[in-house]
């Protein structure tokens, strides 16, 4: 495939996924859509950290950016001197979406901030904002057997905010997904870019 027609590909594809990264990195920090829960602080930590804004969207949108323009042949852009820029933003692109994928899996891992009974855990400290499932973790290693991820009848100790888990899951899930999509296609945007600042483009040839 052409160097250009292969950008044609990756950079859409870049913009679509950098977007939908920002979008559930942002979601995460409204559980059900509510804005309170932020303006308390009852945020997780790695959902603070915003990791499919600066990670999986910022550092990828500047690549796609670029991307689309090489491939669609913008004035002066299908130069090797731009396929060159384009391998440095991809492997900034990379970056982030490495940074992003790490930090998603860790948030999902070690799941939500909630408002749950300690009691249920074992614990007498009553009812307070915390990580259950991570302190179920912290309980022994039986208990790190038994993942939350795997057993959803343990889902229902958070009380609030209402359906925390499953916003936690499937965002968190979410950007992992994209994540892995987006090194992908920086990958493949790399190999491409280096074939084009060796060979140039092939359009007209």
């Amino acid at each position: 495939m052409c160097v250009g027609k292969c950008s044609r590909i990756v950079g859409p594809c870049l913009l679509v996924l950098g977007t939908l990264s920002m979008a559930a990195s942002i979601l995460l920090l409204f559980p059900a859509g509510a804005s309170k829960y932020l303006l308390e602080g009852h945020i997780s930590s790695h959902a603070k950290a915003v990791p499919g804004v600066w990670g999986g969207g910022i550092a990828v949108l500047l690549a796609a950016t670029h991307i689309t323009a090489l491939g669609w042949q913008c004035p002066g852009c299908s130069t090797r001197h731009n396929a060159f820029i384009s391998v440095v933003l991809s492997k900034l692109a990379l970056l982030g979406a490495a940074s992003c994928f790490v930090l998603s899996g860790v948030g999902l891992t070690n799941g939500p901030l909630c408002f749950y009974n300690t009691t249920e855990l074992g614990l007498r400290h009553g009812a307070l904002w915390g990580y259950p499932f991570l302190d179920a973790i912290d309980q022994g290693p039986h208990a790190r057997a038994d993942n939350y991820l795997y057993n959803q009848r343990t889902w229902s100790i958070c009380l609030e905010p209402e359906g925390i888990v499953t916003w936690h899951v499937v965002l968190f899930s979410l950007l992992l997904l994209i994540s892995v999509a987006e090194m992908v296609l920086a990958l493949l945007q790399i190999l491409n870019g280096c074939l084009g600042c060796l060979c140039g483009f092939c359009e007209g040839k």
